[in-house]
């Protein structure tokens, strides 16, 4: 008896550790914050423009945060998309829930649940105004959110 106590605790050991974050390799935990923060460098390693961050969580339920960038083609448009897909892939294997116009590459919008992208032409931009309709949200400077995630001075060495 004592033969098959061991055993099945052997096992049910074992298959703690198997489904344990020790063997499988977990992603990073990434807080919204950080999520904003990684899609934001992504987006500028591409030479994104005119970033602006919303925090929306108290106007939206939509998500918590928008990140609105700009490139000046199509093809920038979607090596920015690409670009944050990528990183976040990688790095915390994150996709995005949904992204839509990447094949037209004038308007990408990829949502990551609690943060959403819009990767605009500088036209579509100007025209849908999303600044402005979501002008009650606040707006969060990238110094001001480095200094929040405790990664200003980092920055600055830089």
């Amino acid at each position: 008896m004592s033969s098959f106590l061991d055993n099945s605790l052997a096992y049910m050991t074992y298959q703690h550790l198997v489904t344990s974050s020790v063997l499988t390799a977990q992603p990073p935990l990434l807080s919204t914050e950080q999520l904003v923060w990684t899609i934001t460098q992504a987006a500028d390693d591409r030479k994104a423009a005119d970033m602006v961050v919303l925090k929306v969580v108290d106007v939206s339920y939509l998500a918590d945060y928008f990140v609105i960038v700009s490139g000046f083609s199509r093809a920038q448009v979607r090596a920015i998309a690409d670009s944050i897909e990528k990183v976040l892939e990688e790095n915390y294997q994150r996709l995005p829930l949904q992204t839509e116009g990447k094949r037209e590459g004038n308007w990408v919008l990829q949502d990551y649940g609690e943060v959403i992208v819009h990767i605009f032409l500088p036209e579509e931009r100007e025209f849908y105004n999303l600044e402005a309709f979501w002008g009650h949200a606040q707006q969060i400077f990238l110094p001001e959110l480095a200094t929040t995630l405790g990664i200003a001075e980092n920055i600055a060495e830089n």
